[in-house]
């Protein structure tokens, strides 16, 4: 811990970030040299690296997002670190950085199961989450202390566990004088509200609903895996959205439930986005009007938390 805190008090600091999202495509790895502290932080993006997960290993992390067991968990736990600390090693290298450089590597880790309101096994009920990927693991391949468990910790301190990019958002992004709504589009979409001049404890962030996930997902099961996603929209921009089945997912309950709020694949997964496909067809529509249609869910869904939850008195 005294070296943790000894690195939180450097003015310069050099840190490399981990994430892999619920699409569980890959790792993102960002070497980032931080200045400073709070709202007065800076940052500069020194390198980035995205490692694609292989093929085997996608197709084990989201078979087990349907079947988890012990024996996974464990298997996956090590397979997902050597990836994230492989992905810390490559950018290094690429950049020419020496490990002995970098103050720190921060992971999020690989979630599979995420379910802050509460779940229950053999009448055990426990707020929880989980994400794989060993930071012990990722110390050990790198050389380099490694932090992470922070969705963990926050739901441990009572949050919901995401959207945790609230404090970027806070240092990086705050205004004097004019509010703003920082929206996020991955397999899940959040958005984090700052108010005009906040203090720390005036910021807020939720999931709106659905981002990619249930496009990817629908695209893949229209096409029969030929396609992982809607490339460049193309699908999308072919077919024409059906207002009663907009409609109808509109009245999700995430999606009308007031934040704080967060979600994953455990409502928006394939299990739900095979039942709206199925739903699609038989109403006669075609693959990209389904893929149009899940699209707009996403925008609406998006517009929808942004005008409920926005303070009304503030410029935004």
């Amino acid at each position: 811990m005294g070296r943790l805190r000894h690195i939180s008090e450097l003015d310069d600091r050099l840190v490399v970030g981990l994430m892999s999202g619920t699409s569980a495509d890959g790792v993102d790895a960002v070497l980032a040299e931080l200045r400073g502290h709070g709202r007065g932080m800076r940052f500069r993006i020194i390198g980035k690296h995205l490692r694609p997960y292989p093929s085997e290993l996608r197709r084990a992390v989201l078979r087990y997002l349907e079947t988890g067991d012990a024996k996974s968990t464990c298997v996956l736990n090590f397979a997902i670190a050597r990836e994230f600390a492989s992905a810390v090693n490559e950018l290094l290298g690429g950049l020419g950085i020496d490990r002995r450089e970098v103050h720190l590597v921060a992971s999020h880790g690989q979630t599979v199961y995420h379910a802050p309101r509460c779940a229950s096994v053999n009448g055990i009920r426990e707020r929880c989450t989980l994400q794989l990927g060993s930071v012990a693991v990722i110390a050990e391949y790198t050389g380099v202390l490694t932090v992470g468990d922070f969705r963990v910790r926050d739901v441990a301190a009572g949050g919901e566990g995401a959207p945790i990019i609230a404090y970027v958002d806070y240092a990086l992004l705050s205004h004097p004088r004019r509010g703003r709504a920082v929206q996020n589009i991955g397999g899940i979409a959040n958005v984090t509200v700052l108010p005009p001049n906040p203090r720390l404890g005036d910021v807020y962030a939720f999931d709106t609903g659905p981002g990619n996930m249930m496009i990817d997902g629908a695209v893949r099961i229209l096409t029969r895996g030929e396609l992982q996603y809607d490339v460049d929209g193309g699908l999308a921009s072919r077919g024409t959205v059906d207002e009663q089945l907009l409609e109808k997912l509109m009245q999700h309950p995430f999606v009308r439930a007031p934040p704080p709020k967060t979600t994953g694949r455990e409502e928006f997964g394939r299990h739900f986005t095979q039942r709206v496909v199925e739903e699609g067809l038989r109403r006669g529509l075609r693959p990209e009007d389904i893929v149009a249609t899940l699209t707009a869910f996403t925008v609406k869904s998006i517009v929808s938390g942004e005008t409920v939850e926005l303070p009304r008195e503030e410029k935004y």
